[in-house]
């Protein structure tokens, strides 16, 4: 077994970076939203809430140690006397982090990386409508398992394979009974009746009603403005977010050409 102080540490940041999420409406110039759409095949699909936070992970290495990163950088290992206090994730997650290293069991050669969204506190412009108390919470969104044996690939080929979809992510069973033995709350889910709309208009209508309020406010006189869903297929093998900013913008910017 490696161990993790003997790593690559870039090349392990790479490797467990989330990938980018497209928009459900392909996005044109300037964030305009284009007819195009995210083609589901018809498949029964998922709908969780869309947090606005701060991308965040804990990796969890098959050598007990693990580490807690940013979307772009990792900020502290387990043992560390120092962490990078950037947007309090390291003082969010770290006692969630003790709490699960010793109860995730993977084979000796696969990295169990846990994505979550850090919000409220002091994380992004829109903390206050989860928090009137600059209190900070967290949600689980992803796991992905990845093998040790793709840190030994030249860095440009880590990001290339990253960003096309090279990662592993858990299904929905999969990913529920793991967030269930580690007692860690996921993102809300939502149930869809029906196939999602098509039409801008009648998507951003439909956001609307699907999801009035955020449902993880941490008090209850937060703003509970949401951001928006992410809908994926049951394998995660296709995903796209739908957000009420891009169609308000959207809209907006229609106006404004009449």
């Amino acid at each position: 077994m490696r161990s993790t102080r003997e790593l690559d540490l870039t090349k392990l940041n790479s490797a467990t970076k989330y990938p980018s999420i497209p928009t459900y409406h392909a996005l044109g110039e300037r964030g305009a939203l284009l007819l195009e759409t995210v083609d589901f095949n018809g498949e029964p699909l998922i709908a969780t809430e869309k947090v606005d936070g701060t991308n965040s992970r804990i990796i969890l290495m098959p050598d007990g140690c693990y580490l807690i990163g940013s979307r772009e950088e990792l900020l502290h290992a387990r043992g560390d006397l120092i962490h990078n206090p950037a947007l309090g994730i390291v003082e969010t997650l770290k006692p969630t982090a003790d709490r699960i290293v010793e109860k995730v069991s993977t084979p000796a050669d696969v990295i169990t990386v846990v994505y979550l969204e850090t919000y409220g506190g002091k994380t992004t412009a829109a903390a206050k409508q989860y928090t009137s108390q600059c209190e900070y919470g967290y949600r689980v969104f992803d796991v992905s398992r990845i093998a040790m044996e793709h840190l030994d690939a030249s860095r440009e080929a880590i990001a290339a394979w990253r960003e096309n979809g090279g990662q592993p992510f858990l299904a929905e069973p999969e990913l529920a009974d793991l967030a269930a033995s580690l007692e860690l709350q996921l993102t809300p889910r939502i149930e869809l009746r029906e196939p999602l709309p098509t039409s801008i208009s009648d998507t951003h209508m439909w956001l609307e009603s699907m999801l009035p309020t955020t449902l993880v406010a941490l008090d209850t006189d937060a703003g509970g403005s949401p951001e928006g869903l992410v809908v994926r297929t049951a394998d995660r093998d296709r995903i796209a977010k739908i957000r009420f900013e891009d169609y308000q913008r959207h809209l907006k910017r229609a106006a404004g050409k009449k």
